[in-house]
């Protein structure tokens, strides 16, 4: 996969979206070429495939070891992971089962391209803290409204 701007690759083909899953478990996709957009695309194949727990399962695992392998463990966030999987799920409940899953994964990074979302329901103070680096936290901010 090419390295791209955020919210510019769109997928045509359900394959495309199954290299990106396969490369970032066996880490041979670079960091700057897994951006917001393809960690949505990730998220939403699992939870597409599996039930949530062993979506959230396999999506921490995998980041675990992508950020280990790439010596980057710090900027590993339970909250922010767990924030972004239940917004996506959030997102498949409500889209059109019918549509082919590529058309929902363009549709999916268009609509939340914006990889800061989270700091509308979170304090910067409370998302840093180790507490939610390590576990869920509820957010202080607004409630989540998915």
């Amino acid at each position: 996969m090419k390295a791209e701007n955020q919210g510019n690759k769109r997928y045509h083909e359900i394959r495309e979206i199954k290299n990106l899953v396969e490369s970032f478990e066996s880490c041979t996709v670079l960091p700057a070429e897994f951006d917001h957009g393809a960690h949505l695309a990730v998220a939403l194949w699992y939870l597409s495939e599996l039930p949530d727990e062993e979506a959230a399962g396999r999506m921490r695992a995998g980041l675990h070891r992508f950020t280990e392998h790439h010596n980057a463990q710090a900027l590993y966030n339970e909250t922010i992971t767990l924030f972004w999987l239940k917004l996506v799920r959030h997102y498949l409940d409500h889209a059109d089962a019918n549509r082919p899953l590529v058309e929902r994964a363009n549709e999916l990074i268009a609509i939340y391209i914006n990889s800061k979302l989270p700091f509308e329901y979170y304090s910067r103070e409370l998302i840093g803290s180790p507490e939610a680096k390590a576990s869920w936290a509820e957010p202080d901010l607004k409630p989540l409204e998915f």
